[in-house]
């Protein structure tokens, strides 16, 4: 089977927990170790056989734009309504092609193995989703518990000691199914899990949440030790 190589970026959201510096920079645009987080999304994306990358932008959407000028990544506009992961991923489509696609988020930091890498390589016809992992331990700048929990045949259940990471391979055909226009992808994933076709991998280098200020200096100290 091919593994997938389009990639939908995230980077959309408001950016609230990240205030007040997300009050004149959109998230994806914050800087870590001297790269904007939407720098490290992409190189991990490019490196790990992403060929076609669609971001989506909302908030202080224009700076992301100018930021990606003369690149090969195409903008997927938001600025009308922020549509979530769901409604997002479902616009954009046109421009990522046929399922699956890979999904990430950008206002995270990595160690260890590319994951996008990792979930090609690992991706196949059993699947309608496939969700990288990290126990809740070693989930850095994480508030609160798991996610999920993994069962011997590596299938997702909701509820356990896995945070999910915000890097995915997941079907789209169900997202024509939805009638709302702004959703989230958990309605996919719980139809997944119900049919058994949800499954997760774990990823087994560093992990840390730059979702607020106090984060930053966690994520830097992380990759100065990985370095």
């Amino acid at each position: 089977m091919t593994a997938p190589d389009s990639l939908m970026l995230f980077a959309a959201g408001k950016g609230t927990r990240m205030a007040p510096l997300t009050d004149v920079t959109p998230k994806p645009l914050i800087r870590v170790a001297g790269h904007p987080l939407i720098d490290h999304a992409l190189a991990l994306a490019r490196a790990g056989g992403a060929r076609r990358i669609v971001v989506n932008t909302h908030h202080l959407g224009q700076q992301i734009v100018d930021h990606l000028a003369g690149s090969d990544v195409v903008v997927s506009d938001e600025s009308g309504a922020l549509l979530e992961t769901g409604g997002g991923l479902r616009k954009a489509l046109p421009l990522l092609g046929p399922s699956p696609v890979l999904t990430m988020n950008p206002d995270v930091v990595w160690t260890g193995p590319n994951p996008v890498a990792a979930l090609r390589a690992a991706w196949d016809g059993r699947m309608d989703a496939l969700l990288m992992l990290v126990p809740v331990k070693r989930a850095q700048g994480r508030i609160g518990g798991g996610d999920f929990a993994l069962d011997a045949k590596g299938r997702i259940a909701r509820g356990g000691p896995f945070v999910y990471t915000g890097c995915q391979i997941i079907r789209t055909e169900g997202l024509a199914e939805v009638d709302a226009e702004m959703f989230s992808l958990n309605l996919l994933w719980d139809r997944m899990i119900a049919q058994g076709r949800a499954y997760g991998l774990v990823h087994p280098g560093g992990w840390c949440d730059v979702g607020r200020p106090d984060c930053i200096p966690l994520a830097e100290a992380m990759l100065r030790e990985a370095a």
